[in-house]
């Protein structure tokens, strides 16, 4: 789970059915499923890759969403300064032994975020590097004021611009870099359309072929809302729906 500063490190999926969430997302994007002990409240699960974890499942009635672990070198320090910086505080920090202390806020505008600091002690096994299938591949920002946002998470995380898209009646869609340099970025930020109800982040699982994950994404009960549409840099993706609710994206090299 270790990554650098500033980085997003965990994606974690709330759902109110741990079962059949665990069983489509690993149907869908290729991530087996591996609960862990809990000494109290309900059991965690870890969707690894291989011998790797890339993402968690925590149960919660009511509720089905994923959210992003964002790496920092001081948890305490930085619910100040995102506090400062107009986010809100929803659940204190708080020590998972061994493992990591972690607080959950919400940006300024309201898109929920989660900031850790793991346990240098802690095994961290290398994950594969993206476009492998099953790693994320993307994450995007759906936001009410894009120019806000991005300097909230420039000052707070380091993070930067690396150009701007004109997606026509659609807005800007902003690329940011975590600090990789890479040519396109980490991920992208945009206003968020009238049929997203709030601010949030959404994150791309990468498969081996577009086409064949619609049909695993169809025949596991869950709803493909937009795609399979190619992106710039010749990318091919879907925004989908899972059977609790949850929206997800699946990224792809191949249709």
């Amino acid at each position: 789970m270790f990554t650098p500063k500033g980085k997003f490190g965990w994606y974690e999926i709330i759902t109110s059915d741990p079962k059949s969430t665990g069983k489509f997302y690993s149907d869908v994007v290729g991530w087996t499923t591996q609960e862990m002990p809990s000494a109290d409240g309900p059991p965690y699960t870890v969707f690894n890759l291989g011998k790797v974890g890339i993402a968690g499942m925590l149960q919660m009635t009511g509720h089905s969403g994923w959210v992003g672990y964002i790496s920092v070198d001081d948890v305490d320090a930085h619910i100040e300064k995102i506090v400062e910086a107009g986010g809100k505080l929803w659940r204190p920090a708080t020590d998972v032994p061994g493992m990591l202390r972690f607080a959950v806020l919400s940006d300024p505008q309201g898109a929920a975020i989660v900031v850790f600091t793991p346990n240098p002690s802690m095994p961290s096994p290398e994950p594969p590097a993206p476009p492998t299938a099953g790693t994320v591949g993307w994450h995007e920002l759906y936001t009410t004021d894009l120019d806000a946002a991005s300097a909230f998470y420039n000052k707070l995380f380091g993070w930067t611009k690396v150009s701007d898209m004109d997606m026509g009646p659609m807005g800007v869609y902003r690329l940011f870099d975590e600090g990789d340099h890479k040519e396109m970025g980490d991920g992208g930020m945009m206003t968020k359309p009238e049929n997203v109800p709030v601010s949030c982040w959404g994150f791309y699982f990468n498969v081996g072929s577009i086409k064949a994950a619609v049909k695993r994404v169809e025949a596991g009960g869950g709803k493909v809302l937009h795609g399979p549409a190619q992106v710039p840099g010749g990318g091919w993706i879907i925004n989908g729906q899972d059977p609790q609710g949850a929206m997800f994206s699946l990224v792809s090299n191949k249709e």
